[in-house]
């Protein structure tokens, strides 16, 4: 589909989502990508993405170097270079607090900022994962407050929830299905043309803002709840001492068997959308027991691979306190360096309570994103260490794969699996 004209693009937010769709959307037309960290703005301008979302290659093809340009990419933490757009897509996190509830802080602060800029005629875009009515009754409120305009008269919105697969070079922006929609009818077929001139996947046009936000909160609850039913199956299972994987292989060969495997389930999206829906429906009297009875029992997980190798050194009588464990691993998930919410925490922590030595190993991770988010300490090279007591793969990136485990640990050691990609030698796993 031929681009939109007179259109031009704000995307606020640059982080994992927000890039490749600024990416994509500079392809066709002008483009301000923004975002408040000034040394994000920096390394993007320089040709640079640290998450690498999008090569090098691919996002110095798109940047220009003046607001105002033509088609492509401007990159800017500064207001008035966004002034001139008609078109906002909100690309910010939606974390949950220490209790679990839904933060939307980002959500009010981006609409803030739009709202100082917005104009007659003006689309607001909303891909940030929420619960239904976030859009129209949290965050438009704001924008009609800040900016003075009335909405769906003077400015109007748009909701398309964002599908972005970290780290997943196959699975890119453009060729993910897209849902699209509007807050009148006419809206949302613009909102949806936009988006069918971008994505080659296609389109779907939900028939209101509620429905595609409901849309996107239950297709992570429904992983997160499959993959509890299989962390309960491995529970299970190790006290059966069945090979839980080989269970899930002959399983998995009936034709409709999902085919889904235990693990630590954290992350920005699977590990954080339950409970958005959760918040949502105990507002409205409904206690939503199987979302939530997942969600803890994925929480569990963490704390639960922690005593198994506990229990797994004991019985080879290799003393707990000041033991050497190597954690390979502290992203949220293989190949890729976010570790917003990563669930190898939880192993860390109750590892660290029987007082032992923990030496964090992951080629992907920053060290200092890992010390500020979680006060931990992390490598991105292992050079002579081989005398770990344990060893705990908890990421399956690829560079483990081809790691010799037995030459870094001592005669009598205990190996845990947390992924299932080791064949030999391997003491414990889910």
């Amino acid at each position: 589909m031929s681009p939109l004209e007179n259109v031009k693009i704000a995307v606020i937010g640059l982080g994992y989502v927000g890039l490749p769709l600024a990416r994509l959307f500079a392809t066709k037309y002008p483009v301000v990508g923004f975002d408040i960290n000034q040394k994000r703005i920096a390394e993007l301008m320089s040709g640079t993405d640290a998450t690498l979302e999008v090569s090098d290659q691919i996002l110095q093809s798109v940047l220009v170097d003046s607001p105002s340009s033509a088609n492509g990419l401007f990159c800017s933490a500064n207001l008035d270079d966004i002034k001139a757009c008609n078109i906002y897509v909100i690309t910010v996190p939606t974390p949950v607090d220490k209790n679990n509830r839904p933060d939307l802080t980002p959500l009010y602060k981006s609409s803030e900022t739009v709202g100082r800029v917005l104009s007659k005629g003006d689309i607001v875009i909303y891909e940030s994962t929420v619960y239904p009515g976030v859009t129209e009754e949290e965050c438009i409120p704001v924008l009609e407050k800040v900016s003075g305009l009335k909405f769906n008269v003077d400015f109007f919105a748009g909701y398309s929830p964002e599908r972005i697969n970290p780290g997943d070079k196959e699975h890119t922006v453009e060729k993910i299905l897209k849902v699209t929609s509007g807050s009148t009818l006419e809206i949302g077929k613009k909102v949806d043309q936009l988006y069918k001139s971008v994505i080659t996947a296609g389109t779907h046009l939900a028939p209101s803002i509620k429905v595609a936000e409901a849309a996107k909160v239950i297709e992570n609850s429904q992983r997160d709840i499959n993959i509890a039913f299989v962390n309960e199956l491995a529970k299970i299972f190790n006290r059966l001492r069945i090979d839980t994987s080989a269970v899930l292989e002959a399983a998995g060969t009936k034709w409709n068997f999902l085919p889904f495997k235990p693990g630590l389930v954290g992350g920005h999206c699977i590990g954080v959308d339950p409970y958005y829906l959760a918040q949502k429906a105990q507002e409205h009297g409904y206690h939503p027991e199987i979302i939530l009875a997942g969600r803890r029992l994925n929480d569990g997980m963490g704390e639960y691979v922690a005593h198994e190798v506990i229990k797994l050194m004991i019985k080879k009588e290799i003393p707990v306190k000041g033991s050497k464990i190597l954690v390979l691993g502290i992203t949220f998930k293989e190949n890729c360096p976010d570790v917003r919410n990563t669930k190898v925490i939880d192993v860390l922590n109750t590892l660290a309570e029987y007082e032992t030595d923990i030496t964090i190993y992951d080629p992907w991770a920053n060290p200092a994103e890992v010390e500020h988010e979680y006060g931990w300490q992390s490598v991105r090279d292992l050079k002579n260490c081989n005398d770990y007591d344990a060893i705990v793969l908890t990421v399956s990136h690829n560079e483990f794969r081809s790691l010799d485990l037995n030459a870094l640990c001592k005669g009598n050691k205990v190996i845990y699996d947390v992924k299932g990609i080791l064949t030999e030698g391997v003491d414990g796993k889910l």
